[in-house]
């Protein structure tokens, strides 16, 4: 849902309280913190987003991300109040307003830029949605591996409402989730989807009381992030890549994989423990 009513005023909250992060056993937690707005997401916002997404997959000690939000909105599309996050060059004489290539850019370097962060972080990413998701916001979610949603959570492809087409991955990303029919149906009308339908969809992969929606992140995180690491990493990036890929591609991509984790001290470690018939002590590397 676009944010533009007079009242939504741009948050002048320092950028780390507007995004939320913390690191808790393994687990990187980033939240959207402008309840007020139910999270309607900024440049400044995103591109924070997107930085913390890339130091967890470079830090050791994370094994897995939830991205979860304040309030009672998830994410409720961009802020439009909040203008770009980069001014264009200035125009020559002559050249009129709307310049060809522009709208494609802004896009490129914005919501794309924010759900293929997702896609891309070699950590589990888990969405903890609390309420509704519309636009980038349902697409932020959909790019998570698994979605953990509140019973009273909504998902909105609301694009079709404000006569446009999906942005932010959500062409990509919905067929492969749910089957072309059932993703043009969801873009064509724009309808709210609840959460229990949802689930049922395949779009989210559990729905439980909001009390309790922390918590069941938390768990699925805590499972997560005292796993194999690498070996979880490689695995999202074949999953992600299959359905992208012909048979003979994604076989020699998979044995390479394999080639690359087996040297890893979690694979030796799972062995060992296999062989001495005890739990194994993954330390993520």
């Amino acid at each position: 849902m676009l944010r533009t009513t007079e009242e939504d005023e741009v948050s002048d909250k320092p950028l780390d309280e507007q995004v939320l992060h913390r690191v808790e056993d393994r687990v990187a937690w980033i939240t959207l913190n402008r309840p007020e707005v139910r999270n309607a997401m900024t440049p400044d916002q995103r591109n924070r987003v997107i930085s913390l997404l890339e130091d967890a997959s470079a830090d050791l000690g994370i094994g897995a991300v939830v991205i979860g939000a304040t309030g009672e909105g998830f994410c409720t599309g961009a802020d439009l109040r909040a203008g770009r996050d980069r001014q264009p060059p200035p125009k020559p004489e002559g050249a009129p307003e709307r310049i060809m290539g522009e709208a494609a850019r802004m896009i490129r370097r914005g919501a794309q830029r924010l759900v293929g962060a997702v896609l891309d972080c070699e950590k589990p990413v888990i969405a903890a949605v609390n309420g509704t998701a519309a636009g980038i916001g349902a697409h932020l979610a959909f790019s998570c591996d698994l979605v953990v949603a509140a019973e009273e959570a909504r998902f909105i492809e609301v694009f079709v409402r404000r006569g446009i087409s999906p942005d932010g991955g959500g062409a990509y990303l919905l067929p492969r989730l749910v089957g072309l029919q059932r993703a043009k149906e969801l873009v064509f009308f724009g309808d709210e989807l609840p959460a229990a339908e949802a689930e049922r969809l395949g779009l989210v992969n559990k729905v439980v009381p909001r009390a309790e929606l922390e918590r069941a992140a938390a768990e699925i995180a805590g499972r997560l992030a005292s796993g194999p690491t690498k070996a979880l990493g490689m695995a999202k990036w074949l999953l992600n890549r299959s359905l992208d890929s012909d048979r003979a591609t994604a076989f020699d991509e998979e044995a390479w994989a394999q080639e690359l984790v087996v040297g890893t001290a979690d694979s030796r470690e799972g062995i060992a423990s296999f062989v001495e018939r005890r739990e194994p002590d993954f330390r993520g590397f």
